[in-house]
This record gives C-alpha cells, structure tokens and sequence, in this order.
C-alpha cells in the first residue's frame, strides 16, 4: 500500500518546485492562486482528473455532495472499511494539501479506513475537484464547518440522509489534516471543541501561518509576507484547543514546512493529551509512506481517541 500512496502523490508533489521559481513575482498580486493551486495538475478539475475509490479497490462508498450556508456545492467522498463492519465510535474528517483533488489521497482515505475499521469522509474545499466556488480563508472555513455538520448528522452508519445510522458513533468525529489542511483543522476544531463530539485530532506536516511560512517556501518574497492577507494563525489558534487530543507527525525532511513549525506548535499546544511523532526521512509529501507513520495513527486512535467508549 505504502508503494501505491507514494506514486499516486508524486502528482501533488510536482507542484511544489514550480511554484516556487515563480512565487515571488506573483505573491502580492495572485495570493490565491499560489496558496490555492487547485487546477495542478491540469485536469484537477474535470471528471476525468478526480480518481475514483474503484480504481483503488475501494468497493463500498458513496459519492456525495454537501451544501454549504453560502450556496456552493462540496464533491466528498464517504469510504467504509471493506473487510469489516466499521467499529461505528467515530468518522474520520479528512483536511488535504493545498493541491490536487480528494482523488489523490485516496490511497490515504483506504489506510485510514481499513486500519482503524472506521469510516472517512474525504472533503473537497471550494473550488477544488468537483466542488464549485473559489477558495480562501473564509471559504474553507465554512466548508470544513459544513463538513463536520454533515457527520453530526449522517455520520456513523452509511451516510444516507435517508437512513441515517442510530449507532455509537454518529456524529463522532476524529480529524486527519496534511500540510494547509492543519490549519484549516486548528480553526476548526477551536471553534467546536466545546461540542464534544470531536474526540481527536492527526496533524501532519502544518505550519504556523502562512505569513511564517513564506520566508522558507519563496525566499525571494520574504519582504511581501506582510502583504499577505491569506493568514491562518495556526499558532494563535491552536493553544485555544484545550480538551481534542491531538496527534502530530513530523516529517523531519519537510522541503515545503520547516519541520520548525510543527515542533513550534507543539510546544505552544496546550491540549491535555499531545504526542509528538517523527518521520525521520519524510519530506513534505512522503512522510504517509514511512511504515510507522498509520501505526502512530492507529495507536493514537485506539489508545488516546477511542479507548474506554462505548
């Protein structure tokens, strides 16, 4: 499997180095684009350019559309564990990268699944794949909130919203963020720990605000960070989020996010359960490969997340 998620994210990995030669020249005036490279590759938007959970050998799913307060449409996808019945605590909220489409990451959304026998729901932003609108901060912040209401209400069994699941686990929700999906998944989960229902939180290869991260992804536009309107404060955000156990994964060789940051925002975390876990040789996009890297998951999960509920 790890050989499998490694080559299908070579596609969102291809993204990085053009993007910076040109990020300098065009951060003051096409922020979004650079943060949000959504048509990278070129058919990222078009049926043809979305993967499909078949093509991975995922066999029960449903392919889905939320609706957000402001009018647009989220494509998602919803996988269940094929070998087995899901142990139905809880679903996984799946935050990507800032490129390519939810398709990418369906070698992912499989591991997840299969290895903590839960559901997932994999969320395409705005203006990504299949989803209609144009991203930015605000946007994605309804979409996530948009996300984490449709578990709230259909989460659990099989996400039909004709038969929603009475069990255990609906509404339950366990967050899995990577790169700007983190950030996304800070604010998120600040805004609702009060709830209760979000029982756990994976953050991977994050940074602290986009401002932060400027200087290490386009040096050369390192005197435009004040510039920059796209924010997402994860540092000042996440000491917020005391009572969600939080999980984070370092990729130690991170070319795109200093490893700095994570290390950074896990000593500003403030939650009263947070374990730290190191990918000695992940970069940016290989850290998923590593053989520990769904284990340290699984053993956040089932030991911190999950134990002792009913």
């Amino acid at each position: 499997m790890a050989g499998t998620i490694a080559s299908w994210l070579r596609i969102p990995a291809l993204t990085s180095g053009a993007i910076a030669v040109v990020g300098s020249f065009l951060l003051y005036f096409k922020q979004n684009e650079l943060i949000y490279p959504r048509n990278i590759p070129f058919d990222s938007r078009t049926e043809a350019g979305v993967p499909r959970p078949e093509q991975f050998g995922i066999e029960k799913y449903r392919d889905i559309r939320i609706q957000t307060p402001d009018g647009e449409s989220l494509a998602a996808y919803y996988i269940k564990p094929s070998r087995s019945e899901p142990i139905n605590k809880a679903t996984i909220l799946m935050f990507h990268g800032n490129a390519g489409n939810i398709g990418h990451r369906l070698p992912i959304a499989k591991a997840l699944a299969e290895t903590n026998r839960l559901n997932v729901l994999m969320l395409e932003y705005r203006g990504y794949g299949l989803s209609t609108g144009i991203p930015d901060e605000k946007g994605l912040n309804i979409d996530s909130q948009a996300g984490l209401d449709w578990i709230r209400n259909y989460g659990g069994g099989d996400g039909d919203e004709k038969a929603v699941d009475e069990g255990n686990g609906r509404g339950k929700t366990i967050i899995y963020a990577q790169s700007i999906g983190g950030a996304v998944a800070i604010q998120l989960a600040a805004r609702n720990q009060a709830s209760g229902d979000i029982l756990g939180m994976v953050l991977e290869n994050t940074f602290l605000s986009i401002k932060k991260m400027i200087p290490s992804a386009f040096p050369p536009a390192r005197f435009l960070a004040p510039l920059c309107h796209q924010v997402w404060p994860s540092e000042e955000t996440l000491p917020k989020v005391t009572d969600v156990p939080i999980l984070f994964i370092s990729g130690l060789k991170d070319e795109i996010v200093p490893p700095a940051h994570m290390a950074q925002l896990f000593a500003q975390c403030q939650a009263r359960t947070k374990i730290w876990r190191e990918i000695v040789n992940g970069d940016h996009n290989s850290s998923v490969t590593d053989p520990d890297y769904f284990r340290s998951i699984y053993q956040f999960i089932s030991g911190e997340v999950l134990k002792g509920k009913n």
